[in-house]
């Protein structure tokens, strides 16, 4: 383990993160609040500690992949640390688990909230709790490697370690400029839904907050009733538009601007990922019709919203679909597990990984009934090899396992299966709200902070995928080459 080469970079996320409150400072100034001193504080402290790490000189640079993940695994935990700062030192959520919670939640957004009460935040905090979901959405390390290249040699270990998805890999030969090309798609995304919210009348502040939680699929909102605070179809739809968009994988805008067409209609995973959309919204649509006197419009106008924030893994709401039938629930409960296409801002197990397990359980099938047959798995036209269908099997599995694990030690707390089952769901997805307690219109605040702690190590495994945090734990990665 090249300790200093870990501890170089780590330095350099961190100043970095100094960096990025200054945004929510400005913020604070603009509106007098009470939290700049915290913001202050806060970034002196995290500058130093950052500062003093970059200055660690290692004998060489070679960035091999174990110390890749371990950057990526303790940059996610650090950033969490100090960027829970702000609310401790400011007084919104004095606890530092409870801080640490909801910052966990910003950076790997997921958007589950402690806060029963967020309208009463002060806005320097309201905004960097929001822009958490904008630094994590696409990656903070991604967002490393666009601005300091030489962050070190086979910078590919950091993007394979911190993107979601099975097969993360270069756009372009220089991962620099991958990272470059790929923040540049981020940003106009972003920038585009915040002038289309304008137009529609909504506030800049609330423009702004509102598409970092859509761009990074996180889904904290400034206010208790979150996007249903509006009733405003208008900005409904423009939001659920762009959490689907930004649900898809980057590579297919890419495609899209360098004209590859026959690439983005060759893309298995994207059509699945609308049909799944078109597909539950019509179900749910059906199922609550009946609920809001017979108003199809509204019913396909709620579904969609709902079932895009959902498998999207953001998390905003328009309605309390805690009250919906439970088909309805239900079904939203099987997107949480979906979630969005590999390549996205998005969490879940991604559809990619669904789309390769049910034709790798079809193919078995067939050679039962067929056992001379010669079949073979294809993802977007090509074959996948046999290490990649049982890579994506033990990640299934030990998703799923973790998920169980989790519940089990939060039900120590008492609360009902429901609560305690879709919290780890939520969690470990990054989705934001469950069920029962944990509804759109609830909060995390019944759990213990035992239980906090499980669920937000659920939250960076499951925006990590859960390898990297597996690493930390494994005493091989610790000993020296």
């Amino acid at each position: 383990m090249n300790f200093a080469l870990v501890s170089q970079l780590l330095g350099k996320v961190l100043m970095l993160e100094g960096a990025m409150m200054a945004p929510s400072l400005l913020v604070s100034l603009l509106y007098g609040g009470s939290d700049a001193p915290a913001f202050l504080w806060s970034m002196a402290m995290v500058l130093a500690a950052g500062g003093l790490l970059a200055l660690i000189k290692p004998k060489n640079d070679q960035l091999r992949a174990r110390e890749g993940f371990v950057v990526v695994s303790v940059s996610w935990i650090l950033l969490s640390v100090f960027g829970a700062m702000p609310f401790v030192l400011s007084g919104a959520i004095p606890s530092f688990v409870d801080s640490f919670f909801e910052c966990v939640s910003g950076f790997t957004t997921t958007g589950s909230t402690l806060l029963p009460d967020v309208e009463s935040l002060p806005r320097g905090v309201l905004f960097w709790r929001s822009f958490t979901h904008w630094i994590g959405g696409m990656g903070v390390l991604v967002l490393s490697l666009a601005l300091v290249p030489k962050m070190g040699a086979r910078s590919l270990h950091l993007l394979r370690a911190e993107s979601p998805g099975p097969n993360p890999g270069k756009l372009v030969p220089r991962i620099g400029n991958t990272a470059k090309i790929l923040y540049t798609i981020y940003v106009a995304l972003t920038l585009v839904q915040i002038l289309l919210l304008l137009i529609a009348g909504m506030p800049l502040y609330d423009s702004l907050v509102h598409s970092f939680g859509s761009a990074g699929t996180g889904g904290f909102s400034i206010y208790n009733l979150s996007i249903g605070h509006y009733q405003n179809p208008v900005f409904e739809n423009i939001i659920a538009v762009f959490m689907m968009l930004f649900g898809i994988n980057f590579t297919v805008y890419y495609q899209l601007i360098t004209r590859n067409f026959k690439g983005v209609l060759k893309n298995g995973e994207l059509w699945l990922y609308l049909g799944i959309i078109v597909a539950a919204t019509l179900l749910i649509a059906l199922n609550i019709l009946p609920t809001i006197e017979g108003n199809l419009f509204d019913a396909l106008r709620l579904s969609y919203f709902q079932v895009s924030s959902v498998i999207t893994t953001t998390g905003y709401a328009t309605t309390d679909f805690n009250l919906w039938p439970q088909f309805s629930r239900y079904l939203l409960v099987l997107l949480m597990f979906v979630g969005a296409c590999a390549g996205s801002t998005g969490g879940g197990i991604k559809v990619i990984r669904l789309e390769i397990l049910l034709k790798s359980l079809a193919r078995d099938v067939k050679r039962t009934i067929h056992p001379r047959g010669v079949k073979v798995v294809k993802s977007e036209g090509r074959a996948v090899d046999e290490p990649t269908i049982n890579s994506i099997t033990v990640f299934f599995f030990s998703y799923i396992f973790i998920i169980l694990m989790a519940t089990l030690l939060v039900s120590l707390d008492g609360l009902s299966f429901e609560t305690s089952f879709t919290a780890t769901v939520s969690a470990m997805g990054n989705i934001g709200p469950g069920l029962d307690k944990v509804g759109p219109m609830g909060n995390f605040s019944c759990f213990s902070p035992f239980s906090k702690i499980v669920l937000s190590l659920c939250m960076l495994a499951g925006r990590l995928e859960i390898y990297p945090i597996l690493m930390l734990v494994t005493p091989a990665t610790w000993k020296k080459a």
